[in-house]
């Protein structure tokens, strides 16, 4: 598979399933009550975030409206040079993870670029957090290893003979 069309792919369903996954906790979920499915380890909990990661910045639902943007703009235009699959996989999650908040932000109460996030995952010791804040977090650590390994976007290496074809390693260990 392409980088491009990993690159739609790992977006489209970060945000498809980001945006089902939400729809089905608040249809189902009590805010007053959470739901246990590993008792003392995992529950279902519904909370709504105005703020970024762990509840900062909870006045600054605009701002974080407009970074999301400038974000999904950024890579958009980036993929434009996308030929290592490791990399596209990476800003594809990236993609979809930051439009899965951002449509919250911009469609949810209370109000356009003001909506506040719907949360339902909840592990111990852990704050509450939905599928798209998955698919940030992977991105970041496919976009470290891209980045340690030396691969470039474009299918080429910084530096280092290690690896002759930039992407195929990830891509490798994904169908494995």
């Amino acid at each position: 598979m392409g980088a491009i069309r990993i690159f739609a792919t790992a977006a489209a369903c970060v945000w498809a399933l980001d945006q089902a996954s939400k729809a089905l906790a608040v249809a189902t979920l009590d805010p007053a009550h959470s739901v246990p499915l590993v008792p003392h380890v995992f529950w279902l909990t519904l909370t709504r975030n105005s703020g970024a990661a762990f509840s900062a910045g909870a006045q600054m639902t605009v701002m974080l409206s407009m970074i999301a943007i400038i974000v999904v703009v950024t890579v958009i235009r980036m993929a434009r040079r996308l030929h290592d699959r490791g990399w596209a996989l990476g800003l594809g999650l990236l993609l979809g993870g930051a439009l899965g908040n951002l449509t919250d932000r911009i469609l949810r109460a209370p109000s356009p670029f003001r909506g506040e996030v719907v949360d339902f995952l909840h592990l111990t010791h852990w704050p509450v957090f939905n599928v798209a804040d998955i698919g940030l977090t992977a991105a970041v650590v496919v976009i470290l290893h891209r980045g340690f390994k030396g691969a470039t976007m474009d299918g080429g290496m910084d530096g280092s003979d290690d690896e002759s074809e930039g992407g195929d390693e990830i891509a490798d260990e994904a169908r494995t």
